[in-house]
């Protein structure tokens, strides 16, 4: 089994009780044995992740673990069957989504999902939502800066842009909020490695903005190259969590999770 070799080379098991130690007041984002389903289908089981201002924190895991469902019940996009969510100290367990994103928490979706019958610039306006359209200039420029092709595309609808662009546009349009957390849902997928890599450079980038980052990534090498810690979620629960460091160095976590260094 791959978590049996994970702890047989110095990882363990992490329970509920060693998690929730981490006190949740310390943490801009966290979770309490948050559960979650589609339909019929329980898809989280307990799942306790805390997220401290300014770090990035990985979560990784074979497909279908749940990462992506983790990420869609901190916005609060799905049925959840348990447990809570706090942001800056409050619970917002039963908060609206859009009211998440006017607090400050922003996502980028796994497989972009821009608009595109519209132009960067109409996606980014979109982003800004309600909140931040006084702002709308401001922040499109912050953006123009980190992704300086978009620019260039401006007035170009986003069905005309490659995937490395389509990219920059989803995370771009994210940040159109100014939000304290950023939640990026696989923004690698797909794309030619000197675009991953820019990507990857952008997200420290942020980092440094003061922007914290929770990351759903498959290619583990890279994400736990710019992360400070990671968690790895397996058929919906936490089963390994550690410094980005402990988990790089397990010759281990790489074999369990799809040959990371061959793909990279």
């Amino acid at each position: 089994m791959i978590l049996d070799r994970l702890r047989g080379n110095g990882f363990r098991r992490s329970t509920h009780a060693e998690r929730a130690e981490a006190p949740i007041a310390d943490a801009l984002l966290a979770t309490s044995r948050l559960g979650a389903r589609y339909g019929s289908s329980v898809v989280l089981h307990d799942v306790d992740v805390h997220v401290r201002a300014g770090e990035i924190v990985a979560l990784l895991g074979a497909n279908g673990a749940g990462k992506t469902t983790f990420l869609n019940s901190v916005m609060g996009l799905v049925t959840l069957t348990g447990g809570q969510v706090f942001y800056d100290g409050k619970e917002i367990t039963r908060m609206p989504a859009e009211e998440r994103v006017n607090a400050g928490i922003s996502i980028s979706p796994e497989g972009r999902h821009v608009f595109g019958k519209l132009t960067v610039e109409e996606n980014l306006r979109l982003g800004a939502g309600l909140k931040h359209q006084r702002e709308f200039a401001e922040n499109r420029d912050y953006v123009y800066e980190l992704f300086p092709k978009l620019r260039q595309l401006r007035d170009t609808r986003g069905a005309m842009l490659s995937g490395g662009e389509q990219q920059q546009l989803a995370v771009g349009r994210a940040l159109m909020c100014k939000p304290r957390v950023l939640l990026l849902d696989e923004p690698s997928l797909g794309l030619a490695p000197k675009i991953v890599a820019r990507i990857f450079e952008l997200i420290a980038h942020l980092r440094d903005d003061g922007v914290t980052v929770l990351l759903v990534e498959q290619n583990v090498r890279l994400a736990l190259d710019i992360a400070d810690r990671g968690y790895v979620l397996d058929t919906g629960r936490i089963d390994l969590e550690g410094s980005a460091r402990e988990l790089r160095e397990s010759a281990s976590v790489e074999e369990a999770y799809l040959g990371l260094v061959a793909q990279a």
